[in-house]
């Protein structure tokens, strides 16, 4: 899958180990930044990555801030982008199979590695169901 990813300076660390782990399982990644752990400001990486997918240049995406909730808004101000910030595996699998999240939004400095790639794993994996869900992703999109 072509997976675009981004994050600030405090999501930074993790966006790199969930992004190996993705190069590792061959998965096509667009990394927009940010590359250190230097101050920045997470509102241009979440609409990197809202703007990646809403336009066709990955099928998914995942941003990381500090906290998960600055970068999930900023991605989700971007048309077509239904960001999910999950902090829990459970929250990861619905956010798919209920809302068709197309991006997930983790907080760095709210948990650990395993469980960011337990939830993307879990992410990843999740279809869709559809049906009476449909009826509200469409309400959600106009």
């Amino acid at each position: 899958m072509k997976i675009v990813i981004g994050s600030d300076h405090a999501g930074f660390p993790l966006k790199e180990e969930v992004k190996q782990k993705l190069l590792d399982e061959g998965h096509e990644i667009i990394d927009v930044g940010t590359d250190s752990t230097a101050s920045v400001d997470y509102p241009i990486y979440g609409k990197a990555v809202g703007k990646a997918v809403a336009n066709g240049e990955a099928e998914r995406g995942i941003v990381i801030c500090g906290s998960g909730i600055g970068i999930s808004i900023a991605c989700n101000k971007v048309k077509g982008i239904r960001c999910a910030l999950c902090t829990s595996v459970e929250m990861a699998e619905m956010c798919r199979r209920h809302n068709n999240a197309n991006v997930i939004a983790m907080g760095a400095r709210m948990i650990e590695k395993d469980l960011a790639f337990a939830m993307v794993d879990t992410w990843l994996e999740t279809e869709f169901e559809g049906g009476k869900h449909e009826r509200r992703i469409n309400m959600l999109d106009d």
